[in-house]
């Protein structure tokens, strides 16, 4: 007996054909991949130079100290207190020192006295003599009596300035202008000869001084102009040049010491501020490209440049040539401004869609 198919299952098993169909021709063109990438934007390596932290120091810092031994009765200066030239900072009990002064005065008084008298003879004897009324013997003995008093009068005035001079060298004197960065003795602390008692510092000559990888500190050369910057205001700058490099690394950090002398700063750069030195190096208004950007393909020199909308790359031929920091510097094939794909160069292909991480600057 011969079956009939009942048209309503007939136009179910119709549709469900055509729907199987579509479904595999859906899955046969998926959507192309969105691949997120790292990116940078291409900039002059001014702008992203390496930027150290140093500080403010004095040029000139003076430790002041006492010539001889003995216990200190005052000190006139703390820290960050203003002197001037010829201040006095600090003394010494100098009782006994004054003691030598008097004892040195009495002593050239008597000299002079003796050579006053001496001179004296040697005159009355000069005029005996003449009148051959004293013998040539007693001319002689008043001469040298008269030497004797004239030696004896200078070796005091000499033992009298020297102790003035050890008296003198009981007050701590300001050699110049300045301000006391440090105080290292108290009053009624003894304290010995050529131990520090304060340190000023000159104010007016000031340096930024930054510690540097000796890759970096063997680029610069004396002389060489730097900018340095405030870290507490970025807009506070200051002109300056090196002054000094350390010829030798320290040998726990394996960095060197560099000088800045700076240029007029102003009133923010004050001894001990931290301060911003940015080191752009001989290519500061070359663009500057990082290595992973690049990919070297049939001879050439390519980087994936990403559009202007972030939604896909496109490769383009570069010109470039290495830079001292391991980087490149572009010398045609890019503008400033423009962003190219600086992780996973090899794997990308013409067109792709991209999603840019947005975050490398």
């Amino acid at each position: 007996m011969r079956s009939r198919l009942c048209p309503s299952r007939l136009s179910v098993s119709l549709v469900s054909v055509l729907a199987l169909a579509g479904c595999q021709k859906q899955e046969a063109a998926p959507e192309p991949m969105v691949r997120p990438v790292k990116s940078a934007v291409v900039r002059p390596f001014q702008d992203q130079a390496p930027i150290y932290t140093g500080t403010v120091e004095p040029q000139v810092s003076t430790d002041y100290s006492f010539q001889l031994l003995g216990r200190i009765v005052s000190r006139d200066a703390d820290v960050g207190s203003e002197v001037k030239a010829g201040q006095v900072l600090a003394t010494l009990e100098s009782t006994l020192l004054q003691q030598a002064v008097d004892a040195a005065e009495a002593a050239l008084t008597g000299a002079t006295a003796t050579l006053v008298n001496a001179q004296g003879v040697a005159e009355r004897q000069q005029a005996l003599r003449q009148s051959n009324t004293s013998t040539q013997a007693s001319v002689d003995s008043a001469e040298q009596a008269l030497q004797a008093a004239r030696a004896s009068s200078i070796q005091a005035e000499a033992s009298l300035a020297k102790a003035q001079e050890q008296l003198s060298y009981a007050r701590l004197v300001a050699g110049f202008d300045g301000i006391v960065t440090a105080v290292s003795a108290e009053p009624g602390q003894v304290v010995a000869a050529g131990q520090p008692v304060l340190t000023v510092a000159r104010p007016d000559l000031r340096d930024a001084v930054v510690d540097l990888p000796d890759s970096d500190a063997g680029s610069l050369r004396i002389g060489a102009p730097l900018r340095v910057a405030l870290q507490l205001d970025a807009a506070a700058m200051a002109d300056g040049r090196v002054r000094e490099i350390a010829p030798l690394a320290d040998p726990v950090t394996r960095s060197r010491r560099v000088k800045i002398a700076l240029d007029n700063p102003g009133e923010g750069f004050r001894l001990g501020s931290i301060v911003k030195v940015a080191l752009p190096g001989d290519d500061a208004q070359s663009l500057a490209l990082p290595a992973t950007a690049v990919l070297e393909t049939g001879g050439q020199t390519r980087v994936w440049v990403v559009s202007a909308d972030g939604a896909s790359v496109a490769s383009r031929a570069v010109s470039l040539k290495r830079a001292a920091d391991g980087g490149w510097v572009v010398l045609d094939g890019l503008h400033e401004g423009e962003r190219v794909v600086t992780a996973g160069v090899h794997s990308l292909t013409e067109g792709q869609r991209v999603k840019t991480d947005g975050a490398a600057q």
